[in-house]
């Protein structure tokens, strides 16, 4: 059992989970095209919309309408035009069909009623050149984050995200809780 709960907000989570140092190891940059599935609040989402800049794109979509809307106003609050959010669940969010740079997980997959439709969705929305990128919680145990029994193995993942026909690309280390899966088409 977890003594310390994850809460999305905490204000140390930089220290341990810096969206810039991720965006750098999964190569976001101008112009690209960023899709945030399980968005949540924007702890990812609205920084990936300042790093892509006005010539890039960020769609995001959460099942929870209170977070969506909390990212909207924060986005609206900072004059990213760029970002677009919608309250949707993430077994029915395909927003384009080949139009996507990068298609993040962050802290989520987990969490999916269907991973296997999901990361199905997100090969439908990469360009032939994109990238999905998983980012979860290491599969130990640890007095933070979700249940230990409730977070996948990285092979686990590797092996939802092999399935759906992507080649896994790299697997990192993304700090003291998390790793990173980055797989192409």
């Amino acid at each position: 059992m977890n003594k310390r709960r994850f809460r999305a907000d905490d204000p140390d989570r930089k220290t341990w989970q810096d969206p810039q140092k991720i965006f750098s190891a999964i190569g976001l940059s101008t112009g690209m095209v960023f899709i945030d599935i399980g968005s949540g609040e924007g702890y990812f989402t609205l920084p990936a919309a300042r790093t892509v800049g006005i010539n890039g794109k960020v769609l995001a979509a959460d099942i929870n309408p209170d977070a969506v809307a909390a990212l909207r106003t924060s986005a609206a609050n900072e004059g990213l035009d760029n970002l677009s959010a919608e309250v949707k669940a993430a077994e029915e969010t395909v927003f384009c069909e080949g139009c996507g740079d990068i298609v993040f997980f962050g802290i989520d997959l987990h969490d999916f009623a269907d991973p296997k439709k999901v990361i199905g969705n997100a090969r439908k929305m990469l360009k032939p050149s994109g990238r999905l990128i998983d980012l979860d919680w290491k599969d130990e145990p640890m007095d933070f984050g979700p249940p230990f029994g409730k977070r996948f193995s990285v092979q686990k993942a590797q092996g939802l995200i092999e399935a759906a026909g992507f080649r896994i690309l790299s697997v990192q280390d993304a700090g003291p809780y998390h790793y990173l899966i980055i797989a192409g088409k």
